[in-house]
């Protein structure tokens, strides 16, 4: 699960080892082996070979069980014989592409009477089986009979001359079908109203048949049938979802609120609640693409190892490149992300260098704090926290890409920096102590003059028009810790889904909470009362 590692045992060999099932990896890798001993003067036929050992080993007996599996062992045997009889050699890293190529082309078939009660047969199943109930369908003017086509080589009096059968001798067969078909205890004859191009008539046929039958055609039409059909897209109204307003105990609720979580609390209650209290977590995807949390792993991972080594100059790209290295990213992810990566890094290293000359030096980097307020644990770890050159702390947080904006942080829904520096200054971080003045992002993302990596402050200044004053910046980050302890930490809340619906937030929880089933009734709703 998550972004692909690169090729090779080695990295999944790391992630056994990472989650403990080594012992189970090491059968499998057992199993895996040969086929990393193919080499490109092999044959197609010894590397079929090689690879269906492997399988064999991995999935037994049961490989080959199924209309899947019998149609696969059929598949294999035959390109197994062409290969050897040809001698084709194959590049083993193309192996996958040529199989993939090849069994598009194969069709699966399901076994002889799938269902015990209902077949669909072709003419020619039709004409050597019997049935209680005989449907048939496509009794459709143009469809049955077929109307002639000519052929685009031959007129019809050379095909005769030819012997080929002609459109009479089709009709007739179509005909013979047919007859053969009414013979059944009872038969359904069907056709339809509108095919894609607009409305059609009944075959020629049926005319027919109803014109003989006169009156007694209304007897034996059947109606019954097309009416519990359409019962199918009549189905019973169901009332809409209501919008989760999960309602925990006071003991439940007394959970610890991470400098993270608390912008998930006041933006939507409802995914605190299942991640904190129902301690519900997402799990990646199969093959995922790079993640931008995936994306921040590393660019932390590789500015911790850059403090931690001393912070030297011109070090920063060779520690990145031995971070991608050890997290074994797939070469196709760090071409694409490695110049921006690059662009950054080089920006940030710059930045650190240029602060250090001015008297500004790091005094914490990737460390957990925590600090009690009102008998509730506030908690999390900071990218970095600076010693500036006046003596106060200066709180940084990487972001790879855009970071919060300044309106948002002053909704309050941006309040990492703000409870990380009230942490500081409770000293709730081993080590430092001072009054916090800076609250900076540093983005990976592209500023506005067209460089890659910058520093912004969501800090009322100068010509900025949203965001907090700096002497307001922590006493305002703690009313709004305040509120939301009060009404539902501490409180008796309803923990509301999507609260802020216009908030842009993580969608880890979207499907938990029905989101699809009752935001549109809700739009409506608050449309109809005239609620922003």
């Amino acid at each position: 699960r998550g972004p692909r590692p690169a090729a090779g045992l080695a990295p999944l060999t790391a992630l056994a080892q990472e989650h403990r099932i080594e012992r189970w990896w090491g059968g499998v890798e057992a199993c895996l082996a040969p086929l990393f001993a193919l080499g490109e003067g092999d044959t197609l036929e010894t590397a079929l070979a090689t690879l269906t050992e492997a399988a064999e080993a991995l999935c037994g007996e049961s490989l080959w069980s199924g209309a899947d599996g019998r149609a696969l062992s059929g598949f294999i045997e035959d390109l197994r014989r062409g290969a050897a009889s040809a001698g084709t050699r194959i590049d083993p890293r193309e192996l996958h592409a040529m199989l993939r190529d090849a069994m598009e082309r194969t069709s699966v078939r399901p076994p002889w009477g799938g269902h015990p009660r209902v077949a669909i047969y072709g003419l020619l199943e039709a004409r050597m089986s019997r049935a209680d109930l005989v449907i048939c369908g496509g009794l459709v003017e143009g469809v049955w009979p077929a109307s002639p086509s000519q052929d685009s080589l031959l007129p019809p009096a050379v095909l005769r001359a030819l012997g080929v059968p002609g459109a009479d001798f089709r009709i007739g067969l179509a005909a013979h079908d047919l007859a053969a078909a009414l013979g059944a205890p009872e038969v359904v004859l069907s056709w339809s109203q509108r095919d894609e191009g607009g409305p059609v008539i009944a075959s020629r046929f049926v005319l027919r048949v109803k014109a003989m039958m006169g009156d007694q055609a209304l007897r034996h039409a059947e109606s019954q049938m097309v009416r519990l059909a359409r019962l199918i897209d009549d189905a019973a109204p169901v009332p809409p979802h209501p919008r989760p307003q999960p309602m925990p105990s006071a003991e439940q609720r007394r959970v610890d609120v991470s400098v993270t979580g608390l912008d998930r609390l006041r933006g939507d209650p409802y995914q605190f609640y299942a991640q904190a209290i129902l301690q519900l977590r997402s799990i990646d995807s199969l093959d995922a693409e790079p993640s931008a949390p995936w994306r921040g792993e590393i660019a932390h991972l590789i500015m911790e190892k850059w403090h931690a080594a001393g912070e030297p100059a011109q070090g920063l790209h060779a520690i990145a490149e031995a971070v991608l290295d050890e997290t074994s990213a797939h070469p196709l992810m760090r071409a694409l992300w490695w110049p921006r990566l690059s662009a950054a890094l080089a920006t940030f290293e710059a930045m650190v260098l240029a602060a250090k000359a001015e008297g500004r030096r790091t005094l914490a980097w990737e460390q957990w704090g925590e600090m009690h307020y009102r008998d509730v644990r506030i908690h999390g770890r900071t990218d970095r926290l600076d010693r500036k050159a006046d003596g106060t702390i200066a709180v940084v947080d990487y972001k790879t890409g855009q970071p919060p904006s300044g309106s948002r942080v002053e909704e309050g829904f941006a309040l990492q920096l703000g409870l990380t520096g009230l942490i500081v200054e409770a000293g709730g971080f081993k080590d430092v102590e001072g009054a916090v003045t800076g609250f900076e992002y540093w983005s990976m993302a592209k500023a506005k003059d067209g460089a890659i990596g910058y520093v912004t402050e969501p800090v009322l200044e100068g010509r900025k028009k949203s965001g907090l004053v700096r002497e307001e910046f922590l006493p305002r980050t703690k009313e709004y810790l305040d509120d939301a302890l009060s009404r539902w930490i501490l409180g008796s809340e309803p923990f509301t889904a999507r609260l802020n619906p216009d908030l842009a937030l993580y969608s880890d929880y979207d499907q938990l909470m029905r989101l699809d089933e009752w935001i549109t009734s809700l739009g409506r709703r608050e449309a109809a009362e005239g609620t922003p």
